[in-house]
């Protein structure tokens, strides 16, 4: 009798361990489904909020990563209009309002966006946006007030030092440069981080040629009520005399092995007050130039930069917006 009572009470918890597992189980379900239509219904929202989580990247509309660029009517593509300009939104969306080359190791900063190099400890990019009044310097600003610095928000294992820089023979080249940040103190400060560095030849490169690109396109601003600027490094191959087979090779500075560009480039958009929107592109080779080549010389079509840089600038503005592109007009424009 004990057995039976003892078999029943067995069973009776089995099958109110069934049940009871049913019961789990459906509501499990029915929450799961329950999640899945609010993940549904709110993808944009989870975008955004993943988006958030980057280092340094505050949180701001939803942003988009590189994607290929397909030309109007090809494959039966809509051509999305210009996107609107930001106004109220926080910087960093003011910054990348046609979009980011890419999401790699993103740092944003009161006045520029860039993406790290964790292992040639340089920018892969550097972008900037300018206008007439962000440009202005404002008392008390000085250049001589800052100090080149480590980027604590990168690992130290990736870092770049001012130690690697140190009898190398090569300058702290800035690719968002600090006169084109000089509203506050802090703004130009952050110019000095050594994530915005990589090493370029002093006198003839950095000193002469690059300033010069940097001033034209500050000037630009005279001309386009926002001018939106892409910088970063390139590693070109070039043939060997000894056997013709091309290779890519460039030296390596410091303890750290940061990696020394042999080029350079900085893709400009223009938009007039007419919304038009021009592009220039332009590669500088890292050695001396002389003081009286033509700017214009180094200019290059868009689309060689993006292969060699294995980037694709401005990703949400189609090409055929464009109306001009290294001071060529093209379409209907």
């Amino acid at each position: 009798m004990f057995k039976v009572l003892r078999l029943g009470f067995v069973a009776g918890v089995g099958i109110s361990g069934w049940v009871g597992g049913g019961i789990y189980e459906r509501r499990r379900r029915e929450h799961r489904e329950h999640q899945e239509h609010i993940h549904r219904e709110h993808r944009d929202i989870r975008d955004y909020e993943m988006l958030g989580r980057i280092p340094g990247l505050p949180l701001g509309p939803k942003v988009s990563a590189a994607t290929a660029i397909v030309p109007a009517g090809e494959r039966g593509v809509a051509v999305a209009d210009i996107p609107p300009e930001p106004v109220n939104a926080p910087r960093v969306a003011q910054i990348m309002r046609f979009g980011f080359p890419g999401l790699d190791h993103v740092r944003s900063h009161a006045d520029y966006v860039l993406s790290y190099d964790r292992r040639n400890r340089v920018p892969h990019w550097v972008f900037e946006h300018l206008t007439k009044d962000s440009i202005q310097k404002s008392e008390g600003v000085e250049r001589s007030n800052s100090e080149f610095k480590e980027d604590t928000s990168i690992h130290e294992f990736f870092r770049a030092k001012n130690s690697d820089y140190k009898h190398s023979g090569y300058d702290r080249g800035h690719m968002a440069p600090a006169g084109n940040h000089r509203r506050n103190q802090n703004m130009c400060d952050e110019t000095f981080y050594l994530s915005n560095m990589a090493p370029q030849v002093g006198k003839g490169f950095n000193r002469d040629k690059w300033e010069h690109l940097e001033r034209y396109a500050r000037k630009l601003t005279k001309l386009y009520k926002n001018v939106y600027i892409c910088t970063g490094p390139l590693y070109l191959p070039r043939k060997e005399a000894s056997d013709g087979k091309m290779y890519v090779k460039y030296e390596v500075i410091g303890a750290n092995n940061v990696s020394v560009p042999t080029h350079f480039f900085k893709v400009i958009v223009g938009e007039t007050e007419d919304h038009q929107l021009e592009l220039e592109a332009y590669v500088l080779p890292n050695q001396v130039i002389p003081d009286e080549t033509p700017l214009n010389n180094f200019q290059v079509p868009v689309d060689s930069v993006e292969r060699a840089a294995g980037l694709l600038f401005f990703d949400r503005l189609s090409r055929d917006k464009l109306s001009k592109i290294n001071g060529k007009k093209i379409g209907w424009f």
